[in-house]
């Protein structure tokens, strides 16, 4: 059963319990945030609330993955006008990775997801991020990695066979060689090595390099953190 029909009677789970990010206060550098989308106030759920709440849709993904009617047609009138994502999620392209369903089946307007292939933090991106944190109040960035990553096979054989890969398929995995460079020779399975390295430092550089993203973990109102999922078992494990 899918969390829509686990989790309808908390659609607004602990609404008014919790003052986490109220509207209003997310403000940069004095530049207060502009109005999101006909004044919809973001989550008040904390990062720690929405990462449990993520690994619970796990939970309920792993004991029973089927999908059932989750009501779109009022959830999609009552997001029309505006959003307010609770947790965003940058994770690879892979047809087999949707995270609205490997966390248990979520409806419209509660995840705020980036997709590329290898899950990397480009321009596009990092902006991208920003806004969900910045503009919608989104608390948590999740950067996911996957087993058996097409993009990151690709990086581990430039890394390591020196091949030229064609068109622009060359320049994205070139963002991947970091850490397939850093893992090259290592114990283990190269390319799972280079699945979690590349989060990591995906995660890291989201941190470290968006000023807007690097404001709001000081000031504890935004956490990034890292993660792989395993296409065979289903499960998400929440590294660091």
């Amino acid at each position: 059963m899918c969390n829509s029909c686990i989790d309808k009677g908390r659609r607004r789970f602990i609404n008014g319990s919790v003052t986490g990010l109220a509207a209003g206060v997310l403000a940069l550098s004095g530049w207060e945030s502009r109005a999101r989308a006909a004044s919809v106030p973001p989550t008040t759920l904390t990062a720690e609330e929405s990462l449990a709440k993520l690994k619970e849709g796990n939970a309920h993904y792993l004991a029973a993955p089927e999908l059932c009617e989750a009501k779109l047609l009022k959830r999609r009138e009552e997001v029309a006008q505006g959003q307010a994502p609770w947790a965003t999620i940058l994770t690879c392209a892979d047809s087999r990775v949707p995270p609205e369903l490997l966390f248990g089946g979520l409806n419209l307007g509660e995840l705020f997801v980036c997709r590329n292939a290898g899950n990397t933090a480009d321009v596009a991106t990092l902006g991208t991020i920003e806004y969900g944190a910045e503009h919608l109040g989104s608390p948590l960035v999740v950067v996911m990695g996957h087993s058996r990553c097409g993009a990151v096979e690709a990086a581990c054989e430039v890394a390591k066979n020196g091949i030229t890969l064609p068109g622009f398929i060359g320049p994205m995995v070139d963002a991947l060689l970091p850490a397939a460079k850093a893992e090259l020779g290592k114990e283990g399975d190269f390319v799972a090595n280079v699945v979690r390295e590349n989060a990591r430092l995906t995660a890291v550089k989201i941190a470290s390099e968006s000023e807007i993203v690097k404001h709001f973990i000081d000031e504890k109102k935004v956490k990034v953190v890292y993660a792989v999922y395993n296409l065979d078992t289903g499960a998400v494990d929440f590294i660091g």
